[in-house]
């Protein structure tokens, strides 16, 4: 059991260094300070980030195709995938999205402002990111 633990602990570890380290691009208003808190996440997480303020924030939704009901303060688009990121998603649940090479989701979101999310407040376990389809993608 502890050869399982340690080998599940070990391919983790690999999962987040290898996720980690890839470039995103975070389009935000520029008055926005939770915004600046999730990228202060995902940098201290390891990805390169390209923040890029605009105050047409909704055209860089139309843009990149996030459905309406998901939509969040800031967008962000992994430089390497395409995949989007709208709003607070966790930097663990990014690693899994860049490490799944099926590329089969083209987003993910986590609605609204949830004061539970990276960037906002103290996270417990029940944050939930959606996939564009709006079915549950993890839980933390």
């Amino acid at each position: 059991m502890k050869k399982f633990f340690v080998a599940n602990l070990l391919a983790l570890t690999a999962l987040a260094a290898h996720a980690a380290g890839e470039t995103i691009t975070v389009y935000k208003d520029p008055d926005c300070g939770c915004c600046t808190a999730w990228a202060a996440h995902m940098t201290q997480a390891g990805y390169k980030l390209k923040q890029i303020d605009r105050k047409d924030m909704q055209a860089v939704k139309q843009r990149f195709g996030v459905p309406e009901s998901l939509q969040s303060c800031h967008t962000a688009v992994i430089d390497a995938t395409g995949q989007v990121l709208e709003g607070h998603v966790p930097a663990p649940v990014v690693s899994r999205l860049i490490a799944d090479k099926s590329r089969s989701v083209k987003g993910l979101a986590v609605p609204g402002m949830s004061a539970n999310s990276p960037g906002m407040g103290k996270m417990d376990g029940k944050l939930v990111t959606v996939d564009f389809a709006g079915k549950e993608y993890s839980r933390n």
